[in-house]
Protein backbone atom coordinates (compact mmCIF):
# COMPACT_ATOMS: atom_id res chain seq x y z
CA UNK A 1 0.00 0.00 0.00
CA UNK A 2 1.16 3.55 -0.72
CA UNK A 3 0.19 6.46 1.50
CA UNK A 4 1.29 10.09 1.54
CA UNK A 5 4.48 10.63 3.51
CA UNK A 6 4.18 12.59 6.74
CA UNK A 7 6.61 14.41 9.00
CA UNK A 8 6.77 11.22 11.08
CA UNK A 9 8.34 9.46 8.05
CA UNK A 10 11.00 12.08 7.39
CA UNK A 11 13.95 10.51 9.20
CA UNK A 12 13.16 6.97 7.98
CA UNK A 13 13.21 8.25 4.40
CA UNK A 14 16.68 9.76 4.94
CA UNK A 15 18.01 6.61 6.61
CA UNK A 16 16.67 4.37 3.82
CA UNK A 17 18.15 6.67 1.15
CA UNK A 18 21.56 6.60 2.83
CA UNK A 19 21.80 2.80 2.85
CA UNK A 20 24.91 1.80 0.84
CA UNK A 21 22.93 -0.47 -1.51
CA UNK A 22 20.46 2.34 -2.28
CA UNK A 23 23.18 4.93 -2.80
CA UNK A 24 25.08 2.56 -5.13
CA UNK A 25 22.20 2.57 -7.64
CA UNK A 26 21.24 6.24 -7.26
CA UNK A 27 22.09 9.11 -9.57
CA UNK A 28 23.43 10.99 -6.57
CA UNK A 29 25.45 8.71 -4.34
CA UNK A 30 26.51 11.01 -1.53
CA UNK A 31 25.27 10.58 2.02
CA UNK A 32 22.35 12.93 2.65
CA UNK A 33 22.90 14.99 5.80
CA UNK A 34 20.10 15.94 8.17
CA UNK A 35 20.41 19.55 7.02
CA UNK A 36 20.17 18.62 3.32
CA UNK A 37 17.19 16.39 4.03
CA UNK A 38 15.46 19.09 6.06
CA UNK A 39 15.81 21.53 3.13
CA UNK A 40 14.41 18.90 0.75
CA UNK A 41 11.56 18.07 3.13
CA UNK A 42 10.59 21.72 3.52
CA UNK A 43 10.52 22.06 -0.28
CA UNK A 44 7.70 19.49 -0.42
CA UNK A 45 5.14 21.66 1.36
CA UNK A 46 2.72 23.06 -1.20
CA UNK A 47 4.80 21.62 -4.05
CA UNK A 48 2.42 20.72 -6.89
CA UNK A 49 5.06 19.01 -9.03
CA UNK A 50 6.44 16.58 -6.42
CA UNK A 51 4.62 13.99 -4.30
CA UNK A 52 6.16 11.54 -1.86
CA UNK A 53 4.51 8.32 -0.70
CA UNK A 54 5.45 5.70 1.86
CA UNK A 55 5.21 2.06 0.87
CA UNK A 56 3.81 -0.07 3.68
CA UNK A 57 4.56 -3.77 3.37
CA UNK A 58 3.09 -6.34 5.77
CA UNK A 59 1.92 -3.45 7.94
CA UNK A 60 5.36 -1.85 8.27
CA UNK A 61 6.75 1.27 6.53
CA UNK A 62 9.20 -0.25 4.06
CA UNK A 63 10.02 2.19 1.27
CA UNK A 64 9.39 5.47 -0.48
CA UNK A 65 8.05 6.38 -3.91
CA UNK A 66 8.59 9.87 -5.26
CA UNK A 67 6.80 11.35 -8.26
CA UNK A 68 8.37 14.56 -9.53
CA UNK A 69 8.24 16.91 -12.49
CA UNK A 70 4.50 16.23 -12.43
CA UNK A 71 2.85 17.90 -15.41
CA UNK A 72 -0.92 17.94 -14.90
CA UNK A 73 -1.57 19.24 -18.42
CA UNK A 74 0.50 16.58 -20.19
CA UNK A 75 -0.39 14.03 -17.47
CA UNK A 76 3.22 12.90 -17.14
CA UNK A 77 5.71 12.57 -14.31
CA UNK A 78 9.11 11.18 -13.42
CA UNK A 79 9.38 8.71 -10.58
CA UNK A 80 11.83 6.91 -8.37
CA UNK A 81 11.71 4.60 -5.40
CA UNK A 82 13.82 2.85 -2.83
CA UNK A 83 13.24 0.46 0.00
CA UNK A 84 14.22 -0.01 3.63
CA UNK A 85 16.81 -2.55 2.50
CA UNK A 86 18.13 -3.26 5.98
CA UNK A 87 14.75 -3.81 7.64
CA UNK A 88 13.35 -5.86 4.77
CA UNK A 89 16.47 -8.04 4.61
CA UNK A 90 16.25 -8.69 8.36
CA UNK A 91 12.60 -9.77 7.93
CA UNK A 92 13.34 -11.86 4.82
CA UNK A 93 10.98 -9.68 2.78
CA UNK A 94 13.24 -7.73 0.42
CA UNK A 95 12.39 -9.52 -2.83
CA UNK A 96 8.60 -9.58 -2.42
CA UNK A 97 8.59 -5.94 -1.29
CA UNK A 98 10.74 -4.93 -4.25
CA UNK A 99 8.30 -6.60 -6.65
CA UNK A 100 5.25 -5.08 -4.96
CA UNK A 101 6.51 -1.48 -4.60
CA UNK A 102 6.87 -1.06 -8.35
CA UNK A 103 3.41 -2.48 -9.04
CA UNK A 104 1.84 -0.27 -6.39
CA UNK A 105 3.64 2.81 -7.77
CA UNK A 106 2.37 2.12 -11.29
CA UNK A 107 -1.16 1.58 -9.98
CA UNK A 108 -1.09 4.91 -8.11
CA UNK A 109 0.43 6.77 -11.07
CA UNK A 110 -2.28 5.69 -13.49
CA UNK A 111 -5.03 5.71 -10.89
CA UNK A 112 -5.00 8.45 -8.27
CA UNK A 113 -2.48 10.66 -10.11
CA UNK A 114 -4.27 10.06 -13.44
CA UNK A 115 -1.05 10.07 -15.46
CA UNK A 116 -0.80 8.96 -19.07
CA UNK A 117 2.98 8.42 -19.05
CA UNK A 118 5.44 7.65 -16.28
CA UNK A 119 9.17 8.23 -16.80
CA UNK A 120 12.23 7.33 -14.80
CA UNK A 121 15.98 6.86 -15.00
CA UNK A 122 18.07 3.82 -14.19
CA UNK A 123 21.79 3.17 -14.20
CA UNK A 124 22.97 0.77 -16.90
CA UNK A 125 24.70 -1.41 -14.32
CA UNK A 126 21.47 -1.83 -12.33
CA UNK A 127 20.47 -4.91 -14.32
CA UNK A 128 18.01 -6.22 -11.73
CA UNK A 129 15.90 -3.05 -11.85
CA UNK A 130 16.19 -2.81 -15.62
CA UNK A 131 14.82 -6.34 -15.87
CA UNK A 132 12.01 -5.58 -13.39
CA UNK A 133 11.17 -2.44 -15.34
CA UNK A 134 10.79 -4.46 -18.54
CA UNK A 135 8.56 -7.02 -16.79
CA UNK A 136 6.33 -4.18 -15.60
CA UNK A 137 5.90 -2.64 -19.05
CA UNK A 138 8.61 0.03 -19.06
CA UNK A 139 10.63 0.56 -22.20
CA UNK A 140 14.08 2.11 -22.37
CA UNK A 141 13.70 5.08 -24.69
CA UNK A 142 17.05 6.81 -24.37
CA UNK A 143 20.55 6.35 -22.98
CA UNK A 144 22.94 9.12 -22.04
CA UNK A 145 26.35 9.33 -20.45
CA UNK A 146 26.48 11.14 -17.10
CA UNK A 147 29.01 11.68 -14.38
CA UNK A 148 27.84 9.85 -11.26
CA UNK A 149 30.09 9.83 -8.22
CA UNK A 150 33.03 10.97 -10.35
CA UNK A 151 32.65 8.31 -13.07
CA UNK A 152 31.03 8.30 -16.49
CA UNK A 153 28.05 5.95 -16.53
CA UNK A 154 25.21 5.17 -18.89
CA UNK A 155 21.79 6.23 -17.64
CA UNK A 156 18.67 4.87 -19.33
CA UNK A 157 15.46 6.89 -19.52
CA UNK A 158 12.47 4.62 -19.16
CA UNK A 159 8.82 5.19 -19.99
CA UNK A 160 5.59 3.37 -19.32
CA UNK A 161 2.38 4.44 -20.97
CA UNK A 162 -0.99 3.95 -19.38
CA UNK A 163 -2.73 0.86 -20.70
CA UNK A 164 -6.43 0.88 -21.65
CA UNK A 165 -7.38 -1.19 -18.57
CA UNK A 166 -5.56 1.08 -16.11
Amino acid sequence: MLRPATDADKESIRIWRNHPQVRAVSLTQNIITREEHETYWESLYGNAVRRVFIFDFAGVPAGVVTYFDIDDDARTAMWGYYLDNEGLQERGQLLPAWIKIQREAIKLAFGELDLQELYGEVLDANEAVRSMNARNGFEEIDATERIVDGRSVTVHTIRRRRQPHE
